[in-house]
């Protein structure tokens, strides 16, 4: 064998390098998601509260969805990618070792039975809630409340409720590994 020649053992531990720097890429990104959101939501409201203008709150609901939709998305890839490595990848490395009882990337299953994993999943699927829906549902109810709401921005108003909302259903089911398909990192 040539030394340029490639072993499949090579190919699949590139493989596995790529997709876990593409995973960390992606774990950066999903994670300063929610510092964005709180930004822009406190801008938002600074600016809302400075100029008197509670009109200016009906722009939170479609960022909070846009960040939170691509917070949702990421995550859900970090997922895929710890799903594919554990499925598939590591068992494919590991018939290669030929070595009984044989375990590769032992982390992508290990950290996943830590006995505080269930309540850290609902606390953080609570904080997305928090982060993405219920901000700008307050928003909107601060909006309604303020009595000065025409029919073209009420109508508005309702439609971005209806898009949170339904950003809500998808981020619980993402959170629930029985509820949506997902393999839940």
């Amino acid at each position: 064998m040539a030394e340029r020649d490639v072993t499949v053992g090579q190919l699949l531990l590139a493989e596995y390098q790529t997709i876990k720097d593409e995973q960390k890429t992606r774990i950066g990104f999903r994670d300063n998601l929610l510092y964005v959101t709180l930004t822009v939501v406190a801008a938002v409201i600074a600016a809302a509260a400075q100029a008197k203008q509670t009109e200016m709150l009906l722009a939170l609901p479609p960022v909070c969805v846009v960040l939170g939709w691509t917070y949702l998305v990421n995550d859900q890839k970090i997922s895929a990618i710890g799903a594919y490595v554990r499925r598939e990848l590591g068992p494919r490395l590991a018939t290669m070792v030929q070595v009984e009882g044989a375990e590769v990337f032992r982390w992508e299953v290990a950290h996943r039975g830590d006995a505080r994993r269930v309540s850290r999943k609902v606390v953080q699927c609570l904080v997305d809630l928090l982060a993405f829906c219920v901000v700008p549902l307050s928003a909107l109810v601060v909006y309604w409340g303020g009595g000065d709401t025409s029919a073209g921005l009420l109508f508005l108003s309702v439609a971005e409720a209806l898009t949170v909302a339904g950003l809500g259903v998808h981020i619980v089911l993402y959170a629930v590994p029985f509820g949506s398909g997902n393999d839940a990192g």
